[in-house]
């Protein structure tokens, strides 16, 4: 099997490249990203690789080119930072996904998996688990939410036509590892946090919204699913989240912590006050959607493709937590090592 994978070289596809090589080594891997990464890292090194900015207008041939003859392609790229830019996301995110849509089409690819997110559904319950077929209209304060589900529209238009590929949007939840935990820090802390100290993951109190209840999966759990699902090539929605669900007292119990509920609103407002100041590059909308977006069923995915996650979602936390504190990374760009 030839497949493509856009974003090849972040968190989810390096994850997707290292179970690929480990259980298919005998299948055809493409890779397109913006930054390949350097040779001479096994993770990286059986893949073809493609240099295609998919947010420049243009790019479709360069696209169409790498997906010539291939089964699949898998569309992990995404951008988050920086947020400050949000020209510059959409055409990313929004533009550049189109721009692959329609690569793939032209190419002829039969298998299209999209790499969506918890982020796309409203806003939901967190003391019952729904299935994928909770509404997808995102949390409209959240431009991350937005443009996932302005992409999951796309996708629609897609399934409804007669010659279009096989579809399958695979929504996981927080997606965790080691080796992205300097990626993460950059992304969503900024330079006033004091990344040693939460490598010890030590705190007297953990301050934190009653509603905070999340659910992540490792990356290597998310890339044994990606892999079923182009086996099977399976249509559809699965959401894709390890266990346990991580409520505010899990995770005061991961910093050795006492949990202290604090209200939501109080959360967010210092979230954009210190963004507005740049302190920090989280805009609040973020916290609306770790507030808002309900607790995920991974019935469909167990029952369908047989998938169940290896690691307990408190160990992947700790060992995010100790790569930050390390400056833990590989050698791509994206997942460059903290300094």
């Amino acid at each position: 099997m030839h497949v493509v994978v856009t974003g090849a070289s972040g968190n989810v596809g390096t994850a997707l490249l290292r179970r690929l090589a480990q259980d298919r080594p005998g299948w055809q891997v493409t890779g397109i990203c913006r930054r390949r990464p350097v040779d001479g890292d096994p993770t990286y090194d059986r893949v073809d690789w493609v240099g295609a900015d998919i947010s420049r207008p243009g790019v479709e041939a360069d696209l169409r080119a790498a997906m010539t003859g291939a089964d699949a392609v898998v569309h992990a790229a995404w951008l988050i930072q920086p947020s400050r830019d949000c020209g510059l996301l959409e055409r990313t995110n929004v533009h550049g996904s189109r721009r692959v849509l329609s690569a793939a089409g032209s190419a002829g690819v039969g298998h299209v998996v999209h790499l969506s997110s918890v982020g796309v559904y409203s806003a939901g319950p967190k003391d019952r688990p729904v299935a994928e077929s909770w509404r997808t209209d995102g949390i409209p304060s959240s431009g991350y939410s937005r443009d996932k589900a302005t992409v999951e529209r796309m996708l629609d238009a897609v399934s409804r036509r007669d010659d279009g590929p096989v579809i399958t949007r695979v929504r996981p939840a927080l997606v965790f590892q080691r080796d992205a935990a300097s990626e993460i820090a950059r992304y969503f802390l900024g330079s006033l946090v004091p990344r040693r100290l939460l490598g010890r993951h030590r705190s007297p109190v953990l301050p934190v919204p009653p509603q905070a209840t999340f659910q992540a999966v490792h990356a290597d759990d998310l890339a044994d699913a990606l892999v079923r699902v182009l086996d099977a090539r399976a249509p559809g929605a699965f959401n894709v989240a390890g266990e346990p669900v991580m409520t505010p007292r899990e995770l005061a119990e991961v910093f050795s912590a006492r949990w202290l509920p604090v209200p939501a609103a109080a959360v967010r407002a210092a979230a954009a006050a210190s963004y507005r100041l740049r302190l920090q590059p989280t805009t609040p909308g973020w916290v609306d959607l770790a507030i808002g977006v309900p607790v995920m069923s991974t019935r469909r995915v167990r029952d369908q493709l047989g998938w169940a996650p290896v690691h307990d979602v408190r160990d992947t936390v700790r060992t995010l937590l100790e790569g930050m504190g390390d400056g833990a990374g590989t050698s791509s760009p994206a997942l460059a090592p903290g300094r």
